[in-house]
């Protein structure tokens, strides 16, 4: 039987905390989706444009705001078959300001944003033009299993 661990928290004012079963939803979904059978680990923080930023630039040198970052781990918990997938980090500011941009709830951005962070987490990305077919089928596949079609 798996025993799942998900963190997720938000250092944000005006998150909307109904949001976080949005998010709780869109990763057990992206796990099941991706076939993940071991036991797992994952933090999702909700942060805001300036912590984001500060992580881009820290981490990937990259001085400017982004949606979502994820850090891959990998690494399994000692005297534990649980591995913990890594950290993913969303700026819940830039999911408002998309959701507005796309013309969908706010929900669905989160849904897009959580989906995203944990395929990374999980190996997939973007770089080449046939990886991101693949993410971007399986992205697609996962939100409309969630009834989020306007991705």
């Amino acid at each position: 039987m798996k025993k799942n661990q998900l963190t997720v928290s938000s250092k944000v004012k005006d998150f909307d905390k109904s949001l976080l079963s949005v998010v709780k939803q869109a990763v057990q979904i992206t796990l099941d989706q991706a076939s993940v059978n071991e036991n797992y680990s994952i933090s999702i923080l909700i942060s805001d444009d300036e912590k984001i930023r500060e992580l881009n630039k820290t981490y990937r040198g990259i001085d400017k705001t982004t949606d979502v970052l994820s850090f891959s781990s990998g690494d399994q918990f000692p005297d534990s078959k649980t591995i913990y997938l890594g950290d993913v980090v969303i700026s819940y500011p830039t999911a408002l300001r998309q959701s507005v941009k796309h013309e969908h709830p706010v929900s669905h951005e989160m849904a897009l944003l959580s989906v995203h962070g944990v395929l990374h987490l999980l190996g997939y990305d973007h770089a080449t033009i046939e990886e991101e077919k693949k993410m971007w089928r399986l992205q697609e596949t996962i939100l409309s299993s969630m009834d989020y079609l306007d991705q």
